[in-house]
Formats: structure tokens, C-alpha cells, sequence
């Protein structure tokens, strides 16, 4: 069965996602990872490069890809992410597993939480109850609907108008690559 979306094709934004910068931004980035795997680790780093490289011309969107069969706590990971994000703290706990991406067990989830200021007991009925789990699997339904077949994938949009600041911003998003890629 063909994916009913063309390669060249962007996510929709919706409602639910994960946005970083101004939905007005030049470059708009949409991120399937998941907080286990290595890979995952690099493009954050990259991603956060391009943050501070391109500032408000930038905005990313991260949706939640866990690979299960090759990260064991990647899904686990991703509930914690979302119990985090309903005390109003996704992106403090989405750096900080990126952060700690070798300590990912239940008692370091629980561990940041705390760090973070999050209320223990509400985090941990939400991880007890998977209460977020529609909401991790309406991100693996996008990914699956895009072509999506490992982690990190990245679809990338660019908006301009005219000819000017085209070249810088080529330029830029470049530089914040090739500072990122591993040497052999």
C-alpha cells in the first residue's frame, strides 16, 4: 500500500504537537525521534546548533518515533516526555533525557522529574497508567503516514519570498550541519 503522502511532503501542524520558535520562522523543521537512541542524540545537537545559529528564523516540531525493538525504553521515555508536558515542562524533560540518554531507567525518569519540579505523584499515575499513550501512538500514526521508518527522521520546510537572505540562510543551515558531523 502506497503512503498517501508524497516524499516531498511536510507534516501538517497539529494541535497536540511539540513546537520550539515561531511558527512564522524561515525554517521549520518536524523531528520523529525517540530519547534512546544515539542517533536521535546527534540530530538534537544539531537542531539545537541551529537554534542558536538561526534564532527566531527557526522552529522545529518534535513528535515521538520509539523504537521498542532496538531502544527497550524508548516508549517509556516518550511517557515520561508527555507526563512532564502536562505539568507544563516537555522541552525541560525533552533535554534533559537527550542530556542523560544513558540513564533512562524508571528510578532516573522519576529522578528528573523531581529535578524538574514536577509533582511525583501525578508523574508517576500518568507512566502507571499509560495515560498518554494515544497520544505517543497519534505520533507513530503520522510517522507511519509519512514514510517514516527509522529514527531520527527529519522533514524540512523552507519558507521564503524574494532572493534576499536566501544564501545566508543556506549558508547557516550548512555551517550548524557539517559543525555536527561525526569525523571519521
Amino acid at each position: 500500500m502506497d503512503a498517501p503522502y508524497s516524499p516531498q511532503e511536510i507534516p501538517t501542524l497539529r494541535d497536540i504537537d511539540h513546537v520550539r520558535g515561531p511558527l512564522s520562522a524561515v525554517l521549520l523543521m518536524f523531528i520523529y525521534g525517540n530519547y534512546q537512541c544515539p542517533h536521535c542524540a546527534q540530530a538534537n545537537e544539531t537542531v539545537d546548533k541551529l537554534r542558536k545559529t538561526l534564532g527566531e528564523q527557526f522552529c522545529y516540531v518534535f513528535r515521538h518515533f520509539p523504537t521498542t525493538d532496538l531502544y527497550s525504553q524508548s516508549y517509556r521515555t516518550a511517557e515520561a516526555a508527555e507526563a512532564a508536558e502536562a505539568q507544563g515542562q516537555f522541552w525541560a524533560m525533552h533535554d534533559k533525557l537527550f542530556a542523560n540518554q544513558d540513564d533512562l531507567d524508571d528510578a532516573s525518569l522519576v529522578e528528573y522529574a523531581s529535578e524538574l519540579g514536577l509533582e511525583i505523584g501525578q508523574f508517576l499515575k500518568e507512566l502507571g497508567y499509560h495515560t498518554h499513550a494515544a497520544r505517543i501512538q497519534s505520533d507513530i500514526d503520522s510517522a507511519l503516514d509519512y514514510g517514516v521508518k527509522e529514527a531520527p527522521t527529519f522533514f524540512i520546510s523552507v519558507r521564503h519570498t524574494g532572493s534576499r537572505n536566501l544564501e545566508t540562510l543556506v549558508q547557516q543551515i550548512l555551517t550548524a550541519t557539517l559543525e555536527n558531523k561525526p569525523r571519521d
